[in-house]
């Protein structure tokens, strides 16, 4: 593509807008973590690339995306509001530059690009996430706008478009520069979405998980010849347009006008082979068993024999939440939602399996015995999310990303609910229109803001169904009646809502009323609940 650019004088631009760690075997799998995927990221050229919330959750992480991937990429790495704290000397210091001035290749177009994570507060102690709102304070910003009049600015970041931080920056450069063309790449909420702020202000993201390459294309960006001028070369708007390429090889195939010889490179080689024998090193085909049947986050109904969430709760955890200690009390066990990142397919579940579906380390803590007519009620507030959750994070987190800033056919379907209409999506296909198309894959039928013609495949549409913050398993509960107390055990990193939640159905607890109820992770559980009960070829 680099070279098409070159032959048609246009300039293509390579971004990364974050969340390269956990989820996948490759990086989970080794010790230390990544210790593959840095020299895999390593060949990749990215022209600017930032950090996601997922590179922050773990000191170690955390230290290892300052000493090894900033440094990777250089100048082309930018962290508008993160500092990461220097072990030597205990001070702040700026993850990576804070902003990127370059003319681009071919038609000479100066560029101011930003790079920016959205208000985060989980992040490790080693690092800080300053609010966007104070970065646009600062004076180097502010110095940047009266300055700089570039062709165009970037704004990249880890953020969801309907997440008020990118609202807050295009006001900030709209108000110093009102005709320069703004394009805007988040990411952070698992949706193809775009938006226009303005004719000359546009916003793209790319989906979940590398399976979608956004592609934005900008005409008619016009060259000022001085800083003067810029008012006059942006009189004529610039035209954005946005396509969703699903990430596999007959799009790339199709977009480079390459084909299945033609296409590698050996460059692509030598890193696929890097890849392979990466995971050979860490077993990842290891087979822990074989799944009976699909298992859905969003495509089957909770509660449902389907739903991954509901073969979790009935299945999984009243087998794996046990304390020699405990053995005989009642417990209630709650599992976000959130902690939950795929779908489980029929045939080989893999070592790598477990990563990709649960790539989380959170481990279980409790409360012990506490009275069951304040645990009963604490699913039921999770799931409400209403004020009493105003002084924590937003309760959205407990949830998978996509439902934090719903679009389109979710946020209608969402709507529904709410007024006691069935819950899922329509097919968008009548009888007659079916007739005359071949039959589709199942795949995503994108509505964002600008309509429905971004997809770059089209698919059958998928069922989309809601679900909730958290679900809960009772485990030892007596055959009649209610126990008089249980073992509240819970995934820690919803520890904060728990207390609240306590707090508000009766209870008298704290941080430190919680015990450890067991170091290991949801994802080592359910890969060893898969090897007791899904034995066999498949």
């Amino acid at each position: 593509m680099r070279r098409k650019a070159d032959e048609q004088g246009v300039d293509l631009l390579v971004i990364d807008t974050g969340d390269r760690v956990e989820g996948n075997g490759l990086y989970d799998a080794s010790t230390p973590k990544g210790l593959f995927t840095y020299d895999v990221f390593r060949e990749q050229t990215v022209d600017i690339i930032c950090t996601g919330n997922h590179e922050l959750y773990q000191a170690d992480a955390a230290q290892r995306e300052h000493d090894i991937t900033v440094p990777n990429y250089k100048e082309n790495y930018i962290a508008s509001n993160l500092d990461y704290i220097d072990p030597k000397t205990g001070g702040r210091v700026p993850q990576a530059q804070r902003y990127r001035k370059f003319k681009t290749k071919n038609q000479g177009l100066e560029i101011v690009a930003l790079g920016f994570l959205f208000d985060f507060t989980d992040n490790a102690n080693n690092t800080v996430v300053q609010p966007v709102e104070d970065t646009l304070k600062e004076e180097w910003f502010k110095k940047l706008l009266r300055e700089e009049k570039p062709d165009l600015f970037v704004v990249v970041g880890h953020v969801g478009l309907r997440m008020p931080e990118f609202k807050k920056i295009y006001t900030a450069i709209r108000k110093a520069n009102w005709n320069a063309p703004i394009a805007f790449f988040g990411g952070h909420a698992h949706v193809r979405d775009a938006l226009k702020f303005d004719k000359d202000a546009f916003a793209m993201a790319s989906g979940r998980y590398f399976e979608t390459i956004g592609w934005m294309s900008i005409d008619n960006i016009k060259k000022a010849k001085s800083a003067d001028d810029v008012s006059v070369a942006a009189e004529a708007s610039v035209s954005f347009t946005r396509r969703y390429i699903d990430n596999n090889l007959y799009g790339l195939h199709h977009h480079t006008g390459l084909n299945e010889t033609t296409f590698p490179t050996q460059h692509g080689k030598n890193v696929s082979d890097m890849i392979t024998r990466a995971r050979k090193a860490l077993d990842l085909d290891y087979q822990y068993g074989c799944a009976p049947k699909d298992l859905w986050m969003v495509r089957a109904e909770y509660p449902s024999e389907d739903s991954i969430y509901t073969w979790l709760e009935t299945e999984v955890l009243p087998d794996v939440i046990h304390k020699d200690d405990r053995h005989g009390i009642p417990r209630l066990a709650i599992v976000n939602t959130g902690g939950i990142r795929f779908d489980i397919f029929k045939g080989a579940f893999t070592k790598d399996s477990t990563f990709i579906v649960s790539p989380f380390t959170s481990a279980f803590k409790y409360i012990p015995d506490v009275p069951y007519g304040v645990a009963k009620r604490v699913l039921d507030l999770l799931n409400s999310a209403g004020k009493i959750f105003e002084s924590t994070h937003d309760v959205r987190f407990m949830n998978i990303p996509e439902m934090m800033y719903p679009t389109g056919d979710l946020l209608a379907t969402m709507k529904k609910t709410e007024e006691g209409e069935p819950h899922r999506l329509e097919l968008r296909q009548t009888a007659d229109e079916d007739k005359s198309k071949p039959d589709l894959v199942n795949g995503y039928t994108t509505k964002d803001d600008i309509g429905t013609d971004g997809d770059d495949t089209e698919h059958a549409p998928i069922k989309f169904y809601p679900v909730p913050n958290c679900f809960q398993t009772p485990i030892n509960f007596p055959k009649e009646g209610e126990p008089e107390k249980v073992d509240l055990v819970f995934i820690d990193f919803i520890l904060q809502w728990v207390i609240v939640a306590l707090k508000f159905s009766g209870g008298d607890y704290s941080d430190k009323d919680v015990l450890t109820w067991s170091d290991e992770t949801l994802t080592y559980k359910m890969g060893e609940w898969i090897k007791e009960n899904w034995k066999g070829e498949c």
